[in-house]
């Protein structure tokens, strides 16, 4: 994995560390786009996240098994709800992602690092769902030494 595909996350506003740390808290992580490269960003992220526990949910049309997980083609194909969709594909496709993040009934979409989509802010931000864009969610997780509540206590210093 380039040591460029997930930088040290800059301090959060109050307002995004709140939408952080409730992304953080899922427990069901839906990947889209998630490679069975593992030299791949997706791979790795997904691998960790499933490492502390988070239940990962590959979604990539191009395979059957990632990570030795079933891999749903589409999010609309995944049974049962879904925490937070996080997202490895180019910004010109994250609305319809978010879109079918939405239908699915995701309480949160995240965009990974280098990937800004203002369309899929707004399509969030009108139904009311988490969005975080251009952060990688595991060095978030790893950053915050792995505990929300880390997270709580340095935003809150000085």
């Amino acid at each position: 994995m380039s040591e460029d595909a997930c930088p040290l996350p800059t301090r959060p506003s109050d307002d995004d560390a709140a939408v952080i740390r409730r992304m953080l808290s899922a427990k069901r992580i839906a990947v889209v786009g998630l490679s069975d490269d593992p030299t791949r960003p997706s791979h790795d992220v997904a691998r960790y996240l499933h490492s502390v526990g988070k239940e990962i949910i590959p979604v990539n049309p191009n395979h059957a098994k990632v990570l030795g997980l079933k891999c749903y083609p589409s999010l609309e194909a995944v049974p049962g709800p879904v925490d937070v969709v996080d997202v490895f594909r180019r910004a010109e496709f994250c609305a319809d992602v978010v879109r079918d993040a939405i239908a699915a009934g995701a309480q949160g979409v995240w965009l990974q690092t280098g990937i800004i989509c203002e369309e899929a802010r707004q399509l969030a931000a009108e139904a009311g769902i988490d969005f975080v864009h251009d952060r990688c969610m595991k060095v978030e997780h790893h950053f915050r030494g792995g505990s929300v509540t880390k997270l709580t206590r340095r935003v809150s210093d000085p």
